[in-house]
């Protein structure tokens, strides 16, 4: 009976791991579509004509802040030199107990004004928004408010005093590459269907050389930990979200960069300010009121990497990341319970929803499981090794393909590295993460699934941070 067991449990590995791979090439598949799609969008609408059209539609770039006084003027004069005919730059300072407020007042020339604040979705009370007195940053406000325990509830705030019809969610840690807005806009502009959301590409700041908060060199994470995450970053949009984006599947727009209708955004009930998933959490309130409403819409992602973003450079600071997301997760599926298998909701319904439970919340119980059961038979002795090898070496050749792929997929396209040792730093990383790196993974899922359900109150917390020098080409190894 245990045998059998055992040989079951196999064989459903087997076939579970089997059909999440086809889901990969399929992805890829729909990926090369996705990117020939973008492509049609680059070249029927000049970057030239979006910068001297009266037409252009105004963009409200919105940054919360928590603690962030090691780099928060670099990152907010980043923010500044974006190139767009029309944004405004809106910080959030989150009741942060730091010299992050007093900073940018010093920096940026700050004043109390008076503000006509509008509070159409929930948030911590706003206690003084600032403006500044010098002409060259009359496009900054901050919003200084209460601290609110979420990104989510500081995004509302933002989204409050956002003067635009558009808005653009990112980290104030993020440095955008320059034509960001310019790059996402034009999805939105170039569709009939009403596309809600764009997103775009994001990797690791890490390593990369940086010049008064303006990106010169892009580069591999030398340390091994970001370089895991740049591998992961890079295989998540590239293949995963532009994949999905190919059928109007995308599942969240990442909360490091993302552009939003904000009448929609504000339709829906913004962000839910006690989320810890408040990408996904939003995208499912927007496509929950087009459905509702039996509107059309479109998601849609850009190819391009228009973000780079400090990533965690050790465990320690991982764990506390990922648990963090894995929490989001089980909270995404227990809020919008409803949405699972359910016909109104179409795609998000019955693709979306179905595709994240089985491969995304429930694979890394799985795979716990899995190596549980693995020690257990080799203790008893009744472990079948030519099918645990076969397992084995089946699941690492193509998780090691897909990875391989998807690096000389993004430098035979973009080119992003100068030189053939950066490609093969990451290659290497390719050959080692099934080893080690997603282990610890499934790890820290298990572990943010367990605090979920054992602990009653999360807080944003405190990120810390080495910071970006404005010195020309330093390298940036942050500690966040």
């Amino acid at each position: 009976m245990f045998q059998a067991l055992s040989d079951f449990y196999q064989v459903f590995v087997f076939f579970y791991t089997s059909a999440l791979f086809l889901s990969y090439i399929m992805l890829a598949m729909l990926s090369f579509m996705g990117i020939a799609r973008y492509k049609g969008y680059n070249s029927d609408l000049d970057d030239n004509t979006l910068m001297t059209s009266p037409l252009t539609p105004g963009i409200s770039v919105v940054a919360p802040a928590y603690n962030e006084g090691k780099t928060i003027i670099a990152n907010v004069r980043s923010l500044l030199t974006l190139n767009y005919p029309l944004f405004e730059v809106i910080i959030i300072n989150d009741g942060s107990t730091d010299d992050t407020l007093e900073k940018l007042i010093t920096e940026f020339e700050l004043e109390e004004t008076p503000f006509a604040y509008v509070p159409k979705l929930k948030s911590q009370p706003v206690k003084r928004i600032f403006k500044s007195k010098n002409s060259a940053f009359e496009i900054l406000t901050v919003v200084d408010k209460v601290n609110g325990g979420t990104k989510a509830d500081a995004s509302n705030a933002g989204i409050n005093a956002s003067a635009f019809p558009y808005y653009l969610c990112t980290d104030v840690d993020c440095i955008l590459e320059r034509n960001t807005l310019l790059k996402m806009i034009k999805p939105i502009l170039n569709n009939t269907t009403k596309v809600i959301a764009v997103g775009a590409t994001l990797r690791m700041l890490n390593s990369c050389e940086v010049d008064e908060g303006v990106l010169k060199t892009v580069k591999p994470p030398r340390n091994l930990i970001p370089r895991f995450q740049e591998l992961e970053y890079m295989r998540a949009y590239l293949l995963s979200k532009m994949g999905w984006s190919a059928i109007n599947c995308v599942p969240n727009v990442s909360g490091g960069l993302g552009l939003f209708d904000k009448e929609i955004s504000i339709r829906a009930g913004g962000y839910d300010p006690l989320s810890h998933a408040e990408d996904m959490d939003l995208i499912t309130r927007m496509i929950a009121y087009m459905a509702n409403n039996n509107q059309k819409y479109r998601i849609d992602y850009i190819p391009l990497s228009c973000c780079w973003t400090e990533g965690p450079p050790n465990i320690r600071i991982l764990y506390r990341q990922r648990t963090r997301w894995a929490r989001g997760l089980v909270q995404i599926f227990i809020v919008h319970r409803r949405i699972l298998f359910n016909r109104r909701y179409k795609n998000m319904g019955l693709i979306v929803y179905p595709y994240a439970l089985i491969f995304e919340l429930i694979a890394p119980v799985i795979e716990f499981v899995g190596w549980i059961v693995f020690i257990i038979l080799v203790l008893f002795g009744k472990i079948n090794w030519q099918m645990t090898g076969f397992i084995l070496i089946y699941t690492y050749t193509f998780t090691v393909m897909i990875s391989t792929m998807v690096i000389l997929w993004d430098q035979i396209t973009f080119k992003y590295y100068r030189s053939i040792w950066e490609v093969l730093r990451l290659l290497v990383v390719a050959f080692l993460e099934p080893l080690f790196y997603h282990l610890i993974s499934i790890y820290f899922s298990i572990r943010g699934y367990i605090s979920y359900f054992t602990q009653k109150t999360f807080e944003w917390g405190t990120m810390t941070r080495q910071g970006v020098e404005t010195e020309t080409k330093v390298n940036v190894n942050p500690t966040v």
